[in-house]
């Protein structure tokens, strides 16, 4: 399994991006994780490839949406209301079993990450 993610750059606080994640290969759940300078990774949100069960964050819920494209094998993340905390790498992942939706340890393949700056 191979995912790429796309589409970071700088935007203003209140703006919103779309991040995508190109997968090749047969995954259960994908991710979206991100991690600040001097911060750990955390858990922004995930997607079930068939059915489409979602999970989101506390902090995210309410701004950003996560959707798949079966058809393009790739994975959307639409970040709206943007605020400078959301600043980070943002990496999607990919896990091979259902459960553990939050936690990066349970996601077996990892993207590169693609980096989002929010000014205020």
């Amino acid at each position: 399994v191979q995912l790429q993610a796309s589409g970071g750059g700088l935007v203003q606080a209140g703006g919103s991006l779309r991040l995508s994640c190109a997968v090749s290969g047969r995954t259960f759940k994908v991710g979206w994780f991100r991690q600040a300078p001097g911060k750990e990774r955390e858990f922004v949100a995930a997607i079930v490839s068939t059915g489409g069960s979602t999970y989101y964050a506390d902090s995210v819920k309410g701004r950003f949406t996560i959707s798949r494209d079966n058809a393009k094998n790739t994975i959307y993340l639409q970040m709206n209301s943007l605020k400078p905390e959301d600043t980070a790498v943002y990496y999607c992942a990919a896990g091979s079993y259902s459960g553990g939706y939050y936690y990066a340890r349970t996601y077996d393949y990892w993207g590169q990450g693609t980096l989002v700056t929010v000014s205020s």
